[in-house]
């Protein structure tokens, strides 16, 4: 039976995708997303939509109030906060929480040139002295953290094209020519054509997965000869606190479809 009240977090393609899926079942659901960009994101949607980051506390007294019997955590690969916060509410309120963990490309990124490490600190390390010019592909999140740790290096960085994004990149230091504000997805070869012009010494991205078009990031690395960093995903904690772990959006389908067919059957 499928459930009466599903609560969707994340703000990325993928947690739209399942949200288009739970609306072709007939399935009830609200998507919770942290920015304004998801929000913006998620206008195709017909169900609620709600903006704005939650503790657990509040997250907890929302699925109680609302009466969610199942969540699902679409959230970004590297939100750790986000994903501990879901699962803390989950085991609060008693309700069970299904993980979606977008597929990664591991095999991928297995060349002389492409560098994995396991952190922002750790990208930073690999920097050899004479390589100056950066180029982070990572989002606006993270910017302060690097902007502190390469304080002699030359940044560049591909961020969304909002107004407070551009704001806190030049609040950073960074000018004009050093913001690049395009909002994907990005093709192989339009990523191409922006490292062929910026010629940067070394390009820095994170294991996003297809959604992410990480592919298409690293490969015009490997084509110039140009350095590429891969921060990696975190670790998955708490896998024995998920109801269910699923690892594609067909999967998420087939799972609703399940619901839906046992409906049927009462």
């Amino acid at each position: 039976m499928s459930p009466n009240h599903v609560l969707v977090f994340g703000g990325t393609s993928d947690a739209v995708e399942i949200c288009r899926m739970l609306e072709q079942y007939h399935i009830r659901y609200t998507l919770s997303v942290a920015t304004p960009e998801g929000e913006a994101a998620a206008q195709s949607l017909t169900a609620p939509v709600i903006q704005g980051r939650m503790d657990s506390e509040t997250m907890c007294a929302w699925i109680v109030e609302h009466r969610v019997d199942c969540v699902i955590d679409a959230a970004h690969p590297y939100a750790q906060i986000l994903r501990e916060t879901i699962v803390n509410a989950g085991m609060n309120s008693a309700c069970p929480v299904i993980r979606y963990e977008r597929p990664a490309l591991h095999d991928f990124i297995e060349h002389p040139l492409v560098i994995r490490v396991g952190s922002i600190a750790k990208a930073c390390q690999r920097i050899l002295p004479e390589q100056q010019k950066i180029l982070l592909t990572t989002g606006s999140k993270d910017l302060a953290l690097f902007s502190r740790l390469l304080t002699d290096k030359t940044l560049y960085a591909r961020v969304l094209p909002t107004s407070g994004v551009v704001a806190e990149c030049e609040s950073l230091g960074l000018g004009s020519d050093q913001i690049i504000a395009m909002k994907g997805p990005f093709s192989a070869a339009m990523n191409h054509a922006l490292y062929d012009t910026i010629q940067p010494d070394v390009v820095i991205t994170k294991e996003s997965g297809q959604a992410g078009g990480f592919a298409e990031k690293v490969a015009p690395c490997i084509e110039l000869g140009m350095t590429c960093i891969v921060i990696e995903r975190p670790p998955q904690l708490f896998a024995e606190h998920y109801a269910q772990t699923l690892h594609s959006v067909e999967a998420c389908g087939a799972l609703f479809y399940e619901w839906k067919q046992k409906e049927c059957t009462l």
